[in-house]
């Protein structure tokens, strides 16, 4: 019975440092990643954005164009697609006018 529990007690504590050598391994890494990291958050400078909804997008294009009117009720995903690209076509040409240099892109959220 005492050679039972001595084996276990030496298992036991063999797997208790098998598992201490790897948390201090994995700690080690989490360390080397966070040093090659620009740093906390708090010390990188934020990048400012501009986002831009259009509130009605069905709408407007039935406002601004006779074959929206017929597609909006139809297909209303393409028709919305549509009116932020030539949103952003707008934008980007009243920019360029006045000589802003600005990178424009469209995302699907």
């Amino acid at each position: 019975m005492n050679t039972l529990l001595l084996v276990l007690s030496l298992i036991l504590a063999i797997v208790s440092g098998w598992l201490f050598w790897r948390v201090h391994r994995q700690q080690k890494v989490i360390a080397e990643a966070l040093a090659e990291s620009y740093g906390p958050d708090n010390t990188r400078e934020p990048e400012m954005l501009l986002t831009l909804r259009v509130r009605d997008p069905i709408a407007l294009a039935k406002r601004e164009s006779k074959s929206a009117r017929m597609l909006a009720d139809r297909l209303p995903v393409m028709v919305k697609r549509l009116v932020y690209q030539e949103v952003m076509k707008e934008l980007e040409m009243e920019l360029a006018e006045r000589e802003i240099d600005v990178e424009m892109k469209l995302e699907y959220r």
